[in-house]
């Protein structure tokens, strides 16, 4: 069996999940510092478009925070502890601004078409086992007009650096993400949608592999 149809099969719902499930006590320590600067961007990004913000992959809830008391957020995880953590967080810091924290299936969300302004995917798309399904459900919630800001990691596709991250699969995918996601993704993605347009891509920190994107929805 190769590599990547190994990490494919281990990459299903329940298994990332699980995985994520194991991750919530020690996920603001481990990830915390090393994503703070693509979080913090992505939330001024999203503020600058409008108010109604779903946030899909809420975690543990490290963003709240960030968001002006202005803003109506909705958050969803497929990982009951992170959620978990998540209430916990918005209760201790009287959070007066968060319209539900709810389990959802970022592949199958369960909202209305153009729901939302904006949203708000930060270090999910690679931690799904359907990226380009969950690609759609943003792209069905988010209104005309409105937003996907997406902070992630894009994979090599070529070279060392992208035979390593081929290598890395069978772990990570075990985990809870790929090491392997290249920038061809997105550009196809977007080719098969003829009502997106990306509007912006720019580095985040550490090392330039990770990268702030925004798309618009468009009108009409």
């Amino acid at each position: 069996m190769k590599r990547e149809q190994f990490a494919l099969m281990t990459m299903q719902t329940a298994g990332v999940a699980a995985a994520y499930d194991r991750w919530a006590p020690i996920y603001d320590l481990v990830f915390g510092g090393v994503f703070a600067t693509g979080r913090r961007e992505a939330v001024v990004a999203a503020e600058q478009v409008g108010q109604r913000i779903l946030e899909v992959g809420i975690g543990t809830g490290i963003s709240l925070p960030h968001y002006r008391a202005d803003s109506r957020l909705t958050g969803v995880d497929i990982s009951q502890s992170m959620l978990a953590k998540a209430e916990k967080r918005a209760a201790r810091l009287g959070l007066c601004n968060i319209d539900r924290l709810a389990a959802m299936d970022a592949e199958r969300m369960q909202f209305a078409d153009d729901e939302f302004d904006v949203v708000v995917a930060q270090y999910v798309v690679t931690s799904v086992p359907d990226p380009e399904a969950a690609l759609d459900e943003f792209l069905r919630v988010v209104k005309p007009g409105g937003q996907i800001i997406i902070t992630t990691r894009i994979g090599a596709g070529h070279g060392l650096r992208g035979s390593i991250e081929k290598a890395l699969m069978p772990v990570t995918s075990k985990l809870g993400w790929r090491t392997e996601f290249p920038w061809k993704r997105y550009q196809e993605w977007a080719a098969r949608n003829s009502g997106v347009r990306l509007i912006e891509r720019r580095d985040l920190p550490p090392l330039g592999h990770f990268s702030l994107l925004r798309y618009e929805k468009i009108e009409g």
